[in-house]
């Protein structure tokens, strides 16, 4: 840090240098977070200050969050849900995981399993609390292999987790199943629906995943997703006290006397702006906001049939794993020659896309007429036997 303070003018430059290097959303299709609703950005701002790790001094902010939680209870079928904003995903998995571990003390070798397909955040909770994490294999369309699930338990085991929308292809796991599993093991479930949350409840026909099935003891949701809130904005719900009880420690220097939370600090401002962009959108916008996502999924599938491209599996929500050869080489031309952003899954490998709300008509049928240009130029290459790199004119045409 340098001794004399810089001046606004030249602080502010830095500031746009550094945001000139950013990718803006219109190109990206390998995120699950968008552009805010602006009605969350103005929460925001209005509650930049607020602290809820202190929520005491923030009694209005407080009872935002509690709001948002009856909120998030309605759509996930729990009239009385307990727990609280977390950063995100990773966050909300953790502390369920440490709920599961901490309501079973007798227990000194805890384990829990997950499905193969299980976000990385799990590899980071195996390290951080201790605790071995046992994966269960796939089936070929990639949900868990429930009987083989059930395998892996024995008397370590304490509990379960549930895919609703997994990160690479958007499967939702046979939770009801899981469920009838947990309750035959007197084991708790978390589902992991940090996507789904807030795409399933909106998309008419869907698999159960949630607070209806009886063995679902916990479940993470992600506002800054689907949601339309600011990052970070996560959520985790309980459905017993129990389990809150068991995270929860002493704060004895706060206004209030305990936490449940894993971080100390949090961002009132996520909670304002949740509140705010749920509160304005309801029901109704949520569900035209999925629907679009949908028509322009399956747009995406259409064209992409089109090029002979076809989809891993069918969709189950906004998110397309397209079957192709070198996926790792497609990525790369892909954002190489066109600036799209794309990413690859690991088994099977294919490119996967996620269709979020700054996606439109033209820039997916744009997607695709750019994925076949890279295709023509790489078959072409092989079929020549060339290992030349071709380049594109400024029209996006083989030069």
């Amino acid at each position: 840090m340098q001794e004399q303070g810089q001046n606004w003018e030249d602080v502010m430059s830095s500031l746009m240098q550094a945001r000139s290097k950013d990718l803006p959303y219109e190109k990206v299709l390998s995120s699950m977070c968008t552009y805010p609703h602006p009605i969350a950005v103005e929460a925001y701002k209005m509650f930049i200050e607020s602290n809820m790790g202190d929520y005491g001094l923030f009694m209005g902010t407080y009872e935002l969050e509690q709001a948002i939680l009856s909120m998030l209870g309605d759509l996930l079928h729990n009239p009385h849900p307990y727990g609280y904003l977390t950063t995100g995903g990773t966050e909300s998995n953790i502390q369920a995981v440490r709920a599961m571990r901490n309501a079973c003390k007798s227990i000194n070798d805890p384990n829990i399993i997950v499905p193969a397909s299980a976000h990385f955040s799990f590899d980071k909770i195996a390290d951080v609390l201790k605790i071995d994490v046992r994966k269960a294999r796939i089936l070929s369309d990639l949900v868990v292999d429930t009987s083989h699930m059930r395998s892996l338990i024995d008397q370590n085991t304490v509990g379960l987790v549930g895919i609703a929308g997994s990160t690479e292809f958007g499967q939702v796991d046979p939770i009801s199943e899981l469920s009838k599993i947990a309750i035959d093991n007197h084991i708790f479930l978390h589902v992991d629906a940090a996507f789904g949350g807030f795409v399933l409840p909106f998309i008419g026909q869907h698999p159960s995943f949630d607070f209806l099935l009886p063995g679902v003891s916990s479940i993470a949701i992600d506002p800054h997703k689907m949601g339309m809130s600011i990052i970070p904005s996560g959520a985790l719900l309980f459905r017993e006290e129990k389990m809150m009880l068991s995270l929860k420690v002493d704060t004895p220097y706060l206004t209030i006397s305990n936490q449940y939370t894993l971080t100390g600090t949090r961002s009132g401002a996520s909670v304002a702006g949740t509140y705010a962009v749920m509160k304005f959108l309801g029901k109704e916008g949520y569900r035209y906001i999925v629907n679009r996502c949908m028509a322009l999924t399956y747009l995406l599938i259409e064209e992409a049939k089109k090029i002979d491209v076809h989809p891993v599996i069918d969709p189950v929500m906004n998110i397309v794993a397209l079957s192709v050869l070198d996926p790792k080489t497609i990525r790369k031309e892909l954002a190489n020659k066109f600036g799209w952003q794309v990413s690859i899954t690991k088994q099977p490998s294919s490119i996967r896309l996620v269709v979020m709300p700054h996606m439109t008509e033209e820039s997916i049928i744009a997607f695709v007429q750019d994925l076949k240009k890279v295709l023509e130029h790489l078959k072409t290459s092989t079929n020549t036997g060339s290992e030349k790199s071709y380049d594109f004119d400024g029209t996006g045409n083989m030069a």
